[in-house]
């Protein structure tokens, strides 16, 4: 079949926190996620070493376009060739050319290009990597788990959001860039073996995507992508879901990225004070996808969505008002713990809603924006703040991410989803 690998096995169904199979899945995701961290650290310390800070800025966003450009034809990838195979593959590719870039700056300084090549690759395979990475937990556990699994990959998400900062830092600090970019690319490499003992589910007979050569021409392709959002667009929970999910992500992203380091650069936070407030957000969330691992099951999972995207974009206006650090950390702890649980939530309901042979295409649409278009919002972003100032922005784009708990209300088959446990 063309979805899975020779000699893989029926995934027999049970807690997913005692899952071996899923259990693999979460290291090698976790394995994967820390080496990306680290070398997000090294690529940056290199680019500003061999260039001036806007040649390094340039090399720190190349990425961002082959993602944006390329992310729903690597959903179609993802369910032609199955999941498992997509993400073995592009784990194996981006270990490759990491380690190739540390050899490199170990034997020679080789200047910008080779930085900027390394991050074009990265965003290219991410392109596939990202489809893949969301389509696998439906071919790992059983139905009512995945709740249970989105909630164990977001603790992975924060797991290597603490843990491969410093190593990337430590790495820097014993060997330079060099040395950085091979712990990366080793720790990467550690996912490999983890996810060729992962085994899936095959796909219902009537859910498998053709696997005819006419299948594999370029208009199969296209047509492939045709009908993954037809898909989309005439279900009645995918719809609406995968629209809040870009409200949110819009508004999301530039107040967290480019509009914190100016908020605490105008309340005179400084460093420290930015540390503490992403502390506390980075908390919320983990506290949000630790609660989902407990709960596993969410009855009325649609007026969730809306029940936590609504006050946690309000608390997001807010934090550019905040009167000092502490309220600023409690407020972020709350934004965190909102938007984390309503970002689990979507994520399960993806999962839970779409047909399996469509998973790759739908997590592509779905991460399009967060991971392809909002990243290219940051410039704007810190130009509006330059223009009219902080507050004005944060409420804006509050506005925008609560519009995605609008959306949630108003269309009565997300309202109405549940999730089952």
């Amino acid at each position: 079949m063309a979805t899975t690998l020779p000699g893989e096995t029926p995934v027999t169904a049970g807690p997913a926190h005692r899952d071996g199979n899923v259990l693999r899945w979460v290291g090698a995701y976790t394995a994967s996620m820390v080496g990306d961290q680290m070398y997000y650290i090294a690529l940056s310390w290199a680019a500003v070493s061999a260039g001036t800070p806007a040649q390094a800025g340039l090399v720190m966003t190349a990425s961002a376009v082959p993602r944006a450009l390329l992310m729903l034809a690597g959903g179609v990838i993802a369910d032609r060739f199955g999941p498992r195979r997509v993400v073995i593959v592009s784990d194996t590719v981006r270990c490759a050319a990491v380690l190739a870039v540390a050899s490199l700056l170990f034997l020679t300084e080789p200047g910008l290009w080779p930085l900027a090549a390394l991050a074009v690759v990265f965003g290219t395979v991410d392109a596939v990597f990202v489809p893949a990475v969301g389509a696998l937990p439906a071919r790992v556990t059983s139905r009512d788990q995945l709740a249970r699994v989105q909630g164990m990959r977001g603790l992975a998400v924060r797991v290597a959001g603490v843990v491969g900062a410093p190593l990337g830092g430590l790495g820097v600090a014993l060997g330079g860039a060099a040395t950085a970019f091979a712990l990366a690319g080793l720790l990467i490499a550690v996912s490999v073996p983890l996810l060729i003992g992962v085994r899936v589910r095959d796909l219902p007979p009537d859910d498998t995507p053709p696997a005819t050569a006419a299948a594999k021409a370029p208009a199969g392709a296209r047509a492939e992508l045709r009908d993954g959002l037809r898909h989309i667009r005439r279900h009645r929970v995918l719809a609406p879901l995968v629209l809040a999910i870009a409200l949110g992500d819009l508004g999301f992203v530039g107040p967290l990225n480019v509009g914190l380091t100016l908020l605490a650069d105008e309340r005179g936070w400084g460093a420290t004070g930015m540390g503490w407030v992403l502390a506390g957000f980075g908390t919320g969330a983990g506290l949000a996808s630790l609660l989902l691992v407990v709960r596993g099951r969410l009855p009325h999972a649609g007026y969730a969505v809306a029940g936590t995207i609504l006050p946690g974009a309000a608390a997001m206006g807010y934090l550019a008002y905040a009167p000092g650090v502490v309220a600023a950390v409690g407020t972020a702890l709350l934004v965190g713990l909102l938007v984390g649980l309503s970002g689990a939530v979507c994520g399960a309901l993806l999962q839970t809603q779409s047909e399996p042979a469509y998973l790759g295409r739908v997590s592509s649409a779905a991460s399009l924006v967060s991971l392809g278009l909002a990243p290219l919002s940051m410039p704007v972003a810190a130009a509006a703040i330059g223009a009219w100032g902080t507050g004005p922005v944060f409420v804006t784009s509050a506005v925008v991410c609560g519009l995605g708990g609008v959306v949630a209300l108003c269309f009565p088959g997300l309202r109405e989803a549940v999730l089952p446990g």
